[in-house]
């Protein structure tokens, strides 16, 4: 299974309009290369891609695990859901991202961030994920902590 891996760095223009990179183009399954689902994080100030065949698996595992006759399940379910949209990725390779999104996630310049997450892909606000991501120190030491023990640690 290839895995979407690594940052890029990318530029935005006037229209909102962003070079998917390549190397994650690349990755993305045969008919499954015209578009991709888009949805704000729910906790962190970026913006997620799924190609669809993980999209679609992320909303079965979700209903797979709420009750349709609970009323806040249901909310959840509608929610999630109703957050993301289909962004086509046309011909040169570009996903069109409305004002107001990239807005949402602090992009106050043109410059993205693009950052891997195995089977999907996160667009960040360049300046904000180096405000928020882990200082190298940290990293090592949570890292240390999920991997000796990854079932009892605490999140």
């Amino acid at each position: 299974m290839s895995t979407f891996i690594g940052k890029y760095e990318a530029k935005a223009d006037v229209k909102g309009r962003i070079f998917i990179p390549s190397a994650y183009r690349k990755l993305l399954p045969d008919g499954e290369r015209e578009r991709i689902v888009m949805r704000r994080d729910a906790e962190n100030d970026c913006m997620i891609f799924y190609p669809e065949h993980v999209w679609n698996t992320k909303v079965e595992g979700l209903k797979a695990n709420l009750d349709e006759w609970n009323p806040e399940d249901q909310m959840i379910l509608m929610q999630f859901v109703s957050d993301a949209e289909w962004l086509d990725i046309d011909s040169q390779g570009r996903i069109l991202i409305a004002k107001r999104h990239l807005q949402s996630i602090a992009v106050e310049s043109s410059e993205v961030l693009f950052v891997g997450m195995i089977d999907r892909f996160a667009v960040w606000s360049k300046v904000r994920y180096e405000q928020v991501k882990m200082s190298q120190a940290d990293f090592a030491k949570v890292l240390k902590q999920r991997m000796m023990n990854p079932l009892t640690t605490e999140k």
